[in-house]
């Protein structure tokens, strides 16, 4: 009877130990001894990663802004000032170089929007508006005007006006049939079409599309001679 009336007291008391060592093993496993944050200014990534490494720290980029002094990629600031303690295992805000800010735009008229893009992506710099119009001189995704231009003041975001091409004219596709090749061909630019001829001949026997369609300026007219 007494072994049955202590069997309680034996379970109460291994569960007071139990928890007892579960919150010292707690404490052991979460204690982290502090350490001394280095200097990571104007360092590159790799030798802040080793120097974070050897303090048991860890680097963790926050953004990005321009430097006239450090090299693009190099640290410029730091979240916890060099020399304050701070727990292991933490990580450590950094804000990386860009390089100097630029100090001229490119000139991006009669450039391809594409290749204004490139320009510009080469200088840290991107079109932040497209301004589309009509242009019966320059070809279609051609630069008509950009805003900052070259000798303005520096701006990231630049404005460009492209070319959409001539406006479309819709009509019906003359007849060009039993002409000769030469005056479908002067008919054909008049109207702003291009021309594919097939055959040996000089007259024109067939063509596509058939007169009376809808065309636009622009479209191809397959023309075939004999």
């Amino acid at each position: 009877m007494r072994t049955i009336a202590r069997f309680p007291l034996y379970i109460l008391a291994f569960i007071v130990l139990g928890l007892i060592f579960g919150y010292l093993t707690f404490k052991v496993l979460s204690f982290s001894r502090t350490v001394e944050v280095p200097d990571l200014y104007g360092k590159s990534l790799l030798e802040s990663n080793k120097l974070l490494g050897n303090k048991n720290l860890y680097l963790k980029i926050e953004g990005e802004d321009y430097d006239a002094l450090i090299p693009t990629g190099n640290i410029i600031r730091q979240d916890v000032p060099a020399g304050n303690k701070v727990k292991e295992r933490r990580g450590i805000k950094v804000i990386i170089s860009k390089g100097p800010r630029i100090q001229s735009i490119p000139m991006l008229v009669d450039e391809t929007l594409v290749n204004a893009e490139s320009l510009l992506l080469q200088k840290g710099l991107k079109i932040g508006k497209v301004i589309p119009v009509h242009s019966d001189v320059i070809e279609k995704d051609r630069i008509l005007a950009q805003k900052p231009g070259p000798e303005d003041q520096v701006s990231e975001m630049i404005t460009v006006v492209v070319s959409l091409g001539p406006y479309e004219h819709r009509y019906s596709c003359p007849d060009f049939t039993g002409m000769p090749l030469e005056q479908a061909a002067e008919l054909a630019k008049q109207l702003n079409l291009k021309v594919i001829s097939e055959g040996s001949g000089e007259i024109v026997q067939a063509q596509k599309p058939e007169p009376g369609r809808q065309i636009k300026t622009g479209d191809t007219i397959y023309l075939k001679l004999f």
